[in-house]
């Protein structure tokens, strides 16, 4: 089963909490804190598997979570970080975030690697807070959650050489013919049902991947027959080797599904449609007048496309100087990554935790994540942790935004369950 797309969730890790710990030991009173840090959650890395050729694995696995980091100990001692999740994937693995559809990264090569989603930060241990003031801090902060996204996974095969074409033209014998490759080969139409690969190992050119693409008719961009489902698997290609029924036999023009071909291609990318054709002539063993392929290459000739060879794949004639001319072009045209643009590269942006204040009658209400994480870390039962919630809403901007917003003394201030009289 051929899968090459696929939609997963991943999360990673969350911070530890950082310790609340003071020491304790004989013949030392008042030993101090010594609540150590939390470890930082795992992360989630893509990595890519030369072994694997499809996305199959995440047809029946869809969730990925890595492992929370762990809780900070007394005695200073850290939390244990989370295990990262590495998840294998197969190579030419584009990696996209759902929400956005920015792409994430081209796993493009041997031992590429993606950082989807980063572990969070431990949360800092009372040790942390201890001053010439605050002698025993009686708090420690939470750990910093972990992120989580929908990420699309689309395969777009690795090939050097695209063969496209209208169906049952003899795009799967022509691979079998100059490869190891075995597509299923018949007489009707819609035989290749997904992407063939193979190596071109012809004695006297170097060699290079080959892809037979299902066939593409007329109306594929816009979802007719297969519809331009495989066209993504030679994006990457360098060369194209459009094969085209010559003989005539079904009854098709041979120039007229050319063009047809082509404007699919350029409806769904002009890029694929500029990129450098040769023409395979196929089926001449069945050519029962030579007039049709020099009037076939002399119209095509017209439209700019120079490379035509007459050749007939049951019976190799013309294939291995096919061959010969595929590898000389490819040999003028360099491998190059694909590029993406900068509106279309996906950019993680720094956790931030941020809040909002309204007012309702004489209460001003400061609400968001970052009030969430502050209450988290203190207990506002104790005097010392108050006065630290306090200095933390005072250097954060909280209460200048709270002046600034007109707030007047014996006004309330809210922070989720907890209330409090500003006084200036």
């Amino acid at each position: 089963m051929f899968v090459d797309t696929a939609r997963i969730f991943v999360r990673s890790g969350k911070g530890g909490d950082g310790s609340v710990s003071f020491r304790r030991e004989k013949y030392v009173p008042l030993g101090g804190p010594d609540g150590g840090d939390g470890g930082k959650g795992g992360d989630v890395v893509l990595v890519v598997d030369t072994d694997m050729t499809t996305l199959l694995d995440f047809a029946y696995k869809k969730k990925y979570a890595a492992e929370d980091g762990g809780n900070g100990l007394g005695s200073k001692c850290f939390g244990k970080n989370g295990e990262n999740l590495y998840i294998k994937v197969p190579l030419g693995t584009v990696v996209r975030d759902v929400e956005s559809n920015k792409i994430i990264s081209d796993l493009s090569h041997p031992g590429d690697r993606c950082l989807v989603v980063k572990g969070g930060k431990g949360g800092r241990g009372n040790v942390r807070f201890a001053t010439s003031v605050r002698q025993a801090p009686d708090f420690a902060e939470p750990g910093m959650p972990g992120e989580e996204r929908y990420v699309s996974l689309e395969l777009k095969i690795l090939a050097d050489v695209g063969l496209v074409g209208f169906p049952n033209v003899g795009k799967s014998t022509l691979l079998s013919v100059v490869t190891k490759a075995t597509p299923k080969i018949a007489n009707y139409h819609f035989t290749t049902l997904s992407p063939n690969l193979g190596v071109v190992d012809v004695p006297g050119i170097k060699s290079f991947i080959m892809a037979d693409i299902p066939g593409i008719i007329e109306g594929a961009a816009e979802g007719v027959g297969l519809g331009i489902e495989f066209l993504r698997h030679i994006e990457r290609t360098r060369v194209l080797i459009h094969v085209v029924d010559i003989s005539g036999i079904e009854g098709r023009n041979p120039l007229e599904d050319f063009i047809k071909i082509n404007e699919e291609l350029k409806k769904y990318d002009v890029k694929l449609w500029d990129r450098p054709q040769i023409i395979a002539a196929n089926k001449a063993d069945m050519l029962y007048d030579d007039k049709l392929f020099e009037n076939f290459k002399n119209e095509v000739k017209k439209l700019g496309y120079t490379k035509v060879f007459k050749i007939s794949a049951v019976t190799q004639k013309g294939i291995k100087e096919l061959m010969q001319e595929t590898a000389a072009m490819l040999d003028l045209i360099p491998v190059t990554d694909v590029e993406i643009s900068e509106e279309d590269r996906f950019i993680p942006q720094e956790k931030k935790f941020t809040y909002n204040i309204r007012k309702e009658g004489n209460v001003y209400i400061v609400e968001g994540s970052f009030v969430d994480r502050l209450l988290d870390s203190v207990n506002v039962n104790d005097p010392d942790e108050l006065r630290y919630f306090y200095k933390v809403l005072k250097n954060k901007g909280v209460i200048k935004e709270l002046v600034d917003s007109g707030i007047k003394d014996g006004d309330i201030v809210r922070l989720n369950n907890f209330e409090f009289d500003y006084v200036m």
